[in-house]
């Protein structure tokens, strides 16, 4: 979409101001309906991986011999602190939970053991105090969080129930449940909470940043309600898209946070630049139609740049990242669709109206003023005050001392992102949950009460005659091997197929499924224990011989996103340097921005280390200490960050370079594109930072992680990169940033530039640019003698 192509409908809007706002009303009514409809079935709390692992192989030979085998398990666990297993009141309770559970019907439960009915000294505690009933839920296990409310509430009223079982008093029991389902719906329940959090703290945040930058109620309001806007429309459009592929209930904490930020973002640019053209004199049309040609030009391509790295998620091949980029994709199409649209609509509506409401004690809001072509040119000139104001300060004093300025600022950076050498990936089991969770107290339970038992279990399949002395042999060996490993309780169950083709071998794996201590037993049963246990039998492991179950589904999961990491990174990095160069028309400004990139996303990978897996002010945040980060986040996040970095870069930078072509001075075009932008970067990264740090504060460790990740590399891209690294940089390299061989030139001129820079004398500043760089020429092009001093500023 050309510079032209976004003018033109800024102005349709602008000028017919209702029909704009009565299609957005029809489409966001259509929206909702949709939602409301079809997004709570689109959504699964099963996550797939779509290249074919072991566990998937495992999973398709286990369904074809045993239909129905891998039902999802509810463990309930009934405790006494006075009465024991053996007394008759205990078996009657465990009788009446049995009943009441089992009393909901085939449709939810489809069977049940408990130690009344199946003597196993794996369904009784250690001391004896507690019983642990096994519930086979109906279904797979993508509906067993549906499933989960109804079987626990029926468990609790029959073993809580009091005056059950002579010599029992109120109070003598306690249930709690864990399970696939139970666990699941945790999962979600804490989803929902913390995208309420995140809402409600990131907007209120945002709101009240929103006001410092620009002084007036409207004018704050308004980018919230292009963010809304664009939220709502995400969500019909996934209600949509979850009809053809499968999507994570994640998704909508991905479209709200992506959709607050980048929504609130794109819009801040431009109503800012809105207001300047404005403030130089431009009639209301006339204005919209300039910050369509700059600001929204800029927003586009970051737009373009975001959703680019972003669709390298999908060479993951697992359904949360796809279910993740779908969803953060679709925010900033709409985010995107909403600021070139539908604001130019209620900026058209609007007018001057936009600085109504205006704050006591805060800046005034620009006021337009008569000014001459030559100035209006300028984008409204620059008030002497500006040249005094902190921005520009800052950006000559960094100037002054551009190699002390490089070197701490990287160094800094550099320091951080040393910190993750020392990273931990990992996957969000109950252990993961906060402590007040149920089903993490089950689980911990079941886990100190109940040696032998598991929430999952290994699940090795054994493909061979079931009754070939090759498979006793191996079978035989291998629980010999399997008793000498804690992990993995025993006695183990063995089942042969009906057709006698497969055998099951199933050993519960006690402790945290997803944690550290399973996955290492379970990749030392598939490269240690199964290859001896069935050496000179010639059945091979990871052939004949597959592992599953939930830990080796954990591992398949983290051994695929580690394979896809380096084809994602270089993926993101080649779109995004071929990007900036047409963009920019330069070699050396896209490699910069990269490496920048790399900088300030290492830095936040080493501080998500330095607290979530050291606690170094894991308290003071507020924050949940783990042994590891989630493996999908630090890809998640190089992804996102590496898009929206470039929001605060192409904004940045095509201020630069507008002046530039102006002038050809570079010293006084980095300093006039920080003084211009820096105030609006700064408040559009602190509203990024309270709309992720907003939903840091929820309680799932995933989204603290992913939020506190975000949040973080916004602030250092914002403040160290933006107004340390990058003038620094450009002040060293001078006219050589925009350096672009002749050879290249053949490359489609997609510069963000306004269109008064074509007034400029660019094609001498081409000329210049494109001859052998000179790292460090700050000369003006007009004290080369290349154009006459009159055509500077």
């Amino acid at each position: 979409m050309g510079r032209f192509g976004l003018q033109s409908i800024a102005r349709a809007c602008a000028r017919h101001p209702w029909r704009t706002l009565a299609a957005w009303a029809v489409v966001l009514v259509g929206a909702g309906f949709l939602s409301a409809l079809y997004l709570g079935g689109a959504l699964s709390s099963e996550v797939k991986s779509t290249n074919n692992p072991e566990s998937t192989r495992a999973d398709a030979v286990i369904a074809a011999s045993f239909p129905g085998s891998d039902k999802p398990q509810e463990f309930v666990i009934l405790r006494s602190p006075t009465l024991t297993v053996d007394d008759p009141a205990f078996r009657e309770r465990v009788a009446a939970i049995s009943a009441g559970v089992l009393a909901l019907g085939s449709d939810v439960v489809e069977s049940e053991i408990d130690y009344t009915n199946t003597p196993s000294p794996a369904l009784i505690s250690t001391d004896r105090h507690a019983a642990v009933a096994v519930f086979t839920v109906a279904g797979d296990r993508a509906d067993a969080d549906s499933k989960a409310g109804a079987l626990v509430a029926a468990a609790k009223a029959a073993g809580e129930a009091p005056g059950l079982g002579a010599g029992a008093a109120p109070g003598d029991f306690s249930v709690l449940v864990a399970g696939d389902g139970t666990i699941n719906h945790d999962f979600g329940t804490l989803a929902e909470s913390d995208l309420r959090t995140g809402e409600m703290f990131g907007a209120g945040i945002a709101l009240v940043i929103l006001v410092l930058v620009f002084g007036a109620l409207v004018t704050a309001v308004l980018p919230l309600v292009l963010a809304l806007c664009s939220i709502v429309l995400a969500m019909g459009i996934t209600s949509l898209v979850g009809q053809v592929m499968d999507l994570s209930f994640f998704i909508t904490n991905m479209i709200t946070m992506i959709g607050l930020a980048m929504g609130i973002d794109y819009s801040l640019f431009v109503v800012s630049r809105y207001r300047e053209e404005r403030a130089g004199g431009h009639e209301k049309v006339d204005a919209i139609t300039r910050a369509a040609a700059t600001a929204s030009r800029s927003v586009l391509f970051s737009a373009l740049a975001v959703i680019l790295a972003l669709g390298g998620l999908f060479l993951v091949p697992s359904t949360l990242f796809h279910s993740m980029a779908v969803g953060a994709i679709l925010a900033v199409f709409t985010a995107l669709l909403a600021a070139i649209t539908l604001l130019p609509a209620l900026l058209g509506l609007l007018g001057d109206r936009v600085n109504a409401l205006r704050v006591p004690f805060l800046r005034r809001a620009p006021r337009a003023t008569a000014v001459g072509p030559g100035v209006a040119g300028q984008a409204g000139g620059e008030r002497g005050s500006d040249r005094r104001g902190f921005w520009d300060r800052l950006s000559h004093g960094v100037m002054r001392r551009p190699v002390f300025s490089l070197v701490a600022a990287a160094g800094v950076l550099a320091i951080l992102a040393s910190l993750y050498f020392s990273i931990n990936l990992g996957a969000a089991g109950v252990s993961s949950l906060p402590p007040s969770s149920e089903s993490r107290q089950g689980f911990e339970v079941l886990t100190s009460d109940f040696p032998s038992e598991g929430l999952s279990s290994a699940r090795i399949a054994i493909v061979g005659d079931a009754g070939s002395s090759a498979v006793a042999t191996g079978i035989e060996r291998l629980e010999a091997t399997l008793a000498t490993n804690a992990t993995f309780g025993l006695p183990a169950r063995v089942q042969p197929s009906p057709a006698g083709d497969l055998t099951l071998v199933s050993v519960p794996v006690v402790g945290d499924v997803t944690g550290k201590a399973a996955q290492a037993a379970v990749r030392a049963l598939r490269s240690d224990y199964i290859p001896a246990a069935f050496a000179g039998t010639g059945l091979t492991g990871g052939v004949d011989v597959l592992v599953t179950g939930q830990t080796a589904g954990t591992i398949d999961y983290l051994d695929i996103i580690n394979g896809a990491t380096p084809w994602v990174f270089l993926f993101v990095l080649g779109l995004s340097f071929v990007l900036l160069l047409v963009v920019f028309r330069s070699v050396l400004v896209p490699l910069k921005a990269i490496l920048m990139n790399l900088l300030s996303v290492g830095a936040a990978y080493g501080l998500m280390v330095a607290v979530f897996q050291k606690g170094w002010g894991a308290d003071f945040l507020g924050l949940q200490k783990v042994d590891f980060v989630e493996a999908w986040v630090p890809l998640f996040l190089f992804a996102i960050l590496f898009g929206t970095s470039m929001d605060y870069h192409v904004f940045l930078l095509s201020r630069i370079r507008e002046r530039f072509d102006q002038t050809g001075d570079n010293r006084d075009s980095v300093a006039f594109g920080l003084r211009r932008t820096g105030g609006i970067i700064t408040g559009a990264a602190l509203i990024m930072v309270a709309v992720f740090g907003g939903f840091a504060a929820g309680q799932l460790v995933m989204f603290q992680q992913l939020g506190f990740g975000l949040a973080v590399a916004v602030f250092l891209d914002a403040t160290i990169v933006r107004s340390v690294l990058v003038p620094a940089a450009m002040r060293l390299l001078g006219t050589a940033n925009w350096w672009f061989p002749r050879w290249l030139h053949w490359l489609p001129d997609l510069r963000v530039e306004s269109g008064a820079a074509a007034n400029a004398p660019s094609a001498v500043v081409a000329a210049v640019a494109a001859s052998a760089p000179r790292v460090g020429a700050d000369q003006p092009l007009s004290e080369c003698n290349l154009i006459p001093a009159a055509e500077n500023d």
